[in-house]
C-alpha cells in the first residue's frame, strides 16, 4: 500500500525487494533487430511537483542444465561429395565428424572427432565454426540473422590423403545462452565441420548445439574415454551414395575464398572467414559465469534468477 512520509532533506535509501514471477522469464538478450530486457523503476512523487523517477536495468537468466539426458547424447554426421570438373571426376571427398554431447557452456572448449578423407585430386583444408543464428519473429514475419562466433582451422589435406581429429577442441567464447522457448526471438546454435574444395562447392555438416547456463558434472573422466568408443575407421558412419558429377564452376566457386566471403550474405551460408568473428557484435557483452543447455524446441523449467538490486536513492 503506499505511504506518506515526511522526509528532512538529505539523502535517504530504502532497500526492496520483490519476487519474479513464477512463470519462466526469457533470458535477457540484445540481438541484432531486437531485444529482451528487464527494467525496475522507482517513483517519487511530491505534492506540487513533478514526479521523479529512476530506473535500472536487470540481467535474467533462464537456466538450462546441459545435464538433461537430451544433451548429453553424442551428435554425429557425415557426408561423401564427388568433385567433378568439366571432362572428369577426380573422386569423392569423405566428411565425417561427432561431438560427445549437445550442450556445453561459456567458455568450454568442445572436443570434436571428425575423418576427412580426400579421395579428389584438390588439396583441401577442413575447419570447424560456431555459429549463432537469431531468429525474430513479429506480425507473421520471420527475419533472421547468422554469425560465426568461434571456428578452427585444421591441417591442408594432399590428395589421397587422410585426416583424423582425435578431439580437436574448439572454445566457446562469451556468447548469450540459447533461447529456445521464446514466441518472439530464438537464438540457436550449431558446430559446423567444413571443407572448402578448389573448383567446386562447399561440403559442410552441421550438429545441433545448446549452449546453457549450468554445467553438466563428471564429464571430465568421461573424455578420456571418449576417444577410445570412439572409432575412426568409419564403422559408424552411414555410408552416403555419391553426389553426381558437377556442372563446371560458377564464378562463385573458383574464387578466392576471401574474395567469395565478401559477396555472400551472412546467412543461410556460414561465413567462412576468419576476420569475420564478429566478437564486439555479440549480443551479450557480459560473460556468462553460470552454466549449460536443452535441446532444440526444449527448455529447462529452472527457477528464474536475477542479479541482486541495489537500493534506489533520491536525492531531495
Amino acid at each position: 500500500g503506499e505511504e506518506n512520509l515526511v522526509l528532512l532533506d538529505g539523502r535517504h535509501e530504502f532497500p526492496f525487494s520483490f519476487q519474479l514471477p513464477q512463470e519462466p522469464l526469457v533470458t535477457s538478450f540484445t540481438g541484432k533487430y531486437g531485444s529482451i530486457q528487464y527494467f525496475v523503476k522507482a517513483v517519487l512523487e511530491r505534492p506540487a511537483v513533478p514526479d521523479q523517477s529512476v530506473q535500472t536495468e536487470l540481467q535474467v537468466i533462464s537456466h538450462i542444465d546441459v545435464s538433461s539426458p537430451a544433451l548429453l547424447t553424442p551428435v554425429l554426421r557425415s557426408q561423401e561429395k564427388m568433385v567433378g570438373c568439366w571432362f572428369f571426376t577426380s573422386g569423392p571427398v569423405s566428411l565425417s565428424a561427432k561431438i560427445e554431447r549437445k550442450g556445453y557452456c561459456n567458455g568450454e572448449a568442445i572436443p570434436i572427432y571428425a575423418e576427412i578423407e580426400n579421395c579428389s585430386s584438390r588439396l583441401i583444408v577442413p575447419k570447424a565454426a560456431i555459429f549463432q543464428t537469431q531468429t525474430y519473429l513479429a506480425s507473421g514475419k520471420t527475419k533472421t540473422f547468422r554469425q560465426m562466433v568461434a571456428n578452427v582451422r585444421g591441417n591442408h589435406i594432399a590428395s589421397g590423403s587422410t585426416d583424423t581429429w582425435n578431439g580437436k577442441t574448439l572454445k566457446i567464447p562469451p556468447v548469450s545462452p540459447s533461447i529456445l522457448d521464446c514466441c518472439i526471438i530464438r537464438v540457436e546454435y550449431s558446430l559446423a565441420v567444413y571443407i572448402h574444395i578448389p573448383g567446386a562447392k562447399k561440403l559442410m555438416i552441421e550438429m545441433p548445439l545448446v549452449i546453457g547456463t549450468i554445467p553438466c558434472i563428471g564429464f571430465s573422466s568421461r573424455n578420456s574415454s571418449i576417444t577410445s568408443q570412439f572409432s575412426m575407421d568409419m564403422s559408424w558412419l552411414a555410408l552416403t551414395m555419391p553426389e553426381h558429377p558437377e556442372a563446371p564452376p560458377n564464378y562463385a566457386d573458383v574464387v578466392s575464398e576471401e574474395e567469395f566471403s565478401r559477396h555472400v550474405p551472412a546467412y543461410p551460408p556460414p561465413i567462412d572467414c576468419e576476420e569475420q568473428l564478429c566478437c564486439p557484435v555479440f549480443a551479450y557483452i557480459q560473460e556468462f559465469r553460470f552454466q549449460p543447455p536443452p535441446l532444440y524446441s526444449e527448455i529447462d523449467p529452472h527457477p528464474t534468477d536475477v542479479e541482486e538490486m541495489q537500493p534506489v536513492s533520491f536525492m531531495l
